[in-house]
């Protein structure tokens, strides 16, 4: 990877440079160089994207959860094919050691699950004596995604594979601070077999790309992994749209509870691994 990156937005299966030409650079903590030039893209960007995805929705959720789950294989099939590189993109962009990167195999288990299990059921119910109560799942429609830096490859894979395999479409803005990984799995998305609109990467910052998106009538819900006071800002602007659905995954920091009859010397071990690996912004699970 010698020379610096140039990215590209990914707009209906179409790669292609911002509509204003306006790039930001991406600088490696290590090295503290430019290591990419990426598009930031506007709200002319955000309304193609979100209007690509609307025109392909109605097709796509159409199709079988079989037909729908196939490109999602493949998928899952190119990001274990090209760990390494992935690896070294988010070690350039993001500082993580390319060693610790188990990324590549837990977004290839998402996209692999969901492409066996996308599928939304309903209920039924008989609570009610005389009567037969039934629900029906059907998809959003349009759903707008905002991963974070610190796990950007993880972040994709969960939040794309479910939304698709229900039926939904897709804009996504990765972060700023790693865009690399998001843009070079988009360039696989055509490849995989995802019909134009299907998938749409773009990449900015929260004041532009992130806000049109929250503010946008026509995205049906969002998907936002942050921080507690952008959480709050995307919730007032999609509130003061169309009042589209937000689901938020925001404001951890290394929690950890410890209960009597742990195994007090590991849990402070553990802890402490977890508030210092990947700068602190990781979760500890430990049975």
């Amino acid at each position: 990877m010698a020379g610096i990156l140039e990215t590209r937005l990914l707009i209906n299966n179409k790669l292609v440079p911002a509509s204003s030409g306006e790039t930001f650079d991406v600088y490696s903590p290590y090295t503290r160089k430019v290591v990419a030039k990426v598009p930031e893209a506007t709200v002319v960007d955000v309304d193609a994207a979100v209007a690509a995805a609307e025109a392909a929705q109605p097709a796509w959720a159409a199709l079988s959860p079989q037909e729908r789950g196939k490109p999602l294989k493949r998928m899952a099939e190119l990001v274990l094919e090209h760990k390494d590189e992935l690896a070294r993109l988010d070690a350039i962009s993001m500082g993580r050691p390319v060693s610790t990167l188990f990324d590549s195999h837990y977004a290839a288990t998402h996209f692999n699950y969901f492409a066996e299990a996308g599928y939304a059921q309903g209920h039924t119910s008989l609570n009610t004596p005389g009567f037969m109560n039934m629900s029906l799942r059907q998809p959003y429609g349009v759903v707008a995604i905002i991963i974070p830096w610190n796990a950007p490859l993880v972040f994709f894979s969960k939040k794309i594979a479910p939304a698709v395999a229900a039926g939904n479409t897709v804009v996504v803005k990765s972060s700023e601070k790693a865009p690399l990984t998001s843009w070079k799995v988009s360039e696989w998305i055509k490849q995989c077999g995802f019909p134009p609109g299907v998938i749409n990467v773009l990449s900015g910052h929260g004041q532009i790309c992130g806000n049109a998106l929250s503010e946008h009538m026509r995205v049906r819900c969002l998907s936002f992994t942050g921080s507690t006071r952008t959480g709050r800002t995307i919730q007032i602007a999609s509130a003061k749209s169309n009042l589209k659905k937000v689901i938020f995954e925001l404001g951890g920091k290394s929690p950890a509870i410890v209960f009597n009859d742990a195994d007090i010397e590991q849990a402070v071990r553990e802890t402490e691994s977890s508030i210092n690996w990947n700068s602190g912004q990781t979760w500890l699970v430990n049975a």
